[in-house]
């Protein structure tokens, strides 16, 4: 196979992930919140509604970190309270990156008009304030999980094609998709096969810090009520709901903050040690481009 067809990857591994101390310490974090979020709720002693005591109680034998404002077990309602937070956030990156990612190809691969249309809707998006464009969607469409999700998919896009279109470019003038274009393969199959691969590095290295912005939007609108409601379980709206008590019984705000910051910190080491052990950054001089 001459240098001309053979498909090379645009990374070079510069350090073992696996003797990382940043990769152990962020994969570590990372896991103990997924598992809390995921299989808490198998443990939970009590319902997350169930009113088990009286307001703010003390940690006791039954209530190991207490009540919160209404009684209710303040170590049930975290052990419920991380799929939301979680779950949300996860599915709307991922659909932010099926979208700005589709959109990026598209516009980085393409030699005609659909390159600059899609790149001024993209900037129009783009100059919408995040926290604009979550309360006109929150108060025309209500404060629903799916209208939540949409909302901070919609933040992301913009920014994710504007990178994923970035790095196509530079990928798209090299030697193997010419000799692609050469044998007649079609515009998805060299997508798909030649530069999707060679830019999944970048899209790593940009994912962690965009999991950990979807995680705080996502906690930030349900601490401020735009997105979940009470009763329901979730870390965010706990503390929102027992900062009156926090000086009483500072579990019941503690806790639930103590495993969002475990998560975001958790998040990002990880992702940048996986980044920096695929020799990966996210230049801004690319983005720009």
């Amino acid at each position: 196979m001459s240098p001309a067809t053979r498909r090379l990857p645009t990374w070079v591994p510069r350090a073992s992930f696996a003797h990382s101390w940043s990769a152990r310490i962020g994969l570590a974090l990372t896991a103990t919140v997924l598992l809390i979020a995921i299989f808490g709720p198998f443990f939970a002693p009590h319902s997350p509604s169930e009113l088990a005591s009286g307001s703010y109680a003390p940690p006791s034998g039954a209530y190991p970190f207490g009540t919160d404002l209404l009684g209710r077990d303040v170590l049930s309602r975290v052990l419920w309270g991380g799929r939301s937070v979680v779950g949300y956030a996860v599915i709307a990156t991922a659909l932010a990156y099926l979208v700005g990612g589709t959109i990026g190809l598209v516009s980085g691969y393409s030699r005609s008009l659909v390159d600059p249309v899609l790149m001024r809707l993209v900037d129009i998006l783009l100059a919408i304030p995040p926290f604009l464009l979550l309360l006109v969607l929150a108060t025309g469409l209500g404060t629903t999980p799916a209208v939540l999700i949409i909302g901070v998919a919609a933040i992301h896009v913009p920014g994710i094609a504007r990178i994923v279109r970035a790095a196509t470019l530079e990928v798209s003038v090299r030697g193997y998709v010419e000799a692609a274009v050469a044998r007649g393969e079609t515009t998805s199959a060299i997508l798909r096969r030649q530069i999707l691969p060679n830019i999944t590095g970048t899209v790593i290295a940009d994912g962690g810090p965009r999991l950990t912005i979807s995680i705080l939007l996502v906690a930030g609108l349900n601490y401020l009520g735009i997105g979940l409601q009470p009763p329901a379980a979730d870390w965010a709206l706990m503390i929102s709901e027992n900062r009156p008590g926090l000086d009483i019984q500072p579990w019941s705000v503690a806790l639930p903050a103590l495993l969002i910051a475990m998560l975001t910190i958790g998040v990002n080491v990880l992702a940048d040690a996986i980044a920096r052990s695929r020799g990966v950054s996210v230049d801004e001089e690319l983005i720009r481009r």
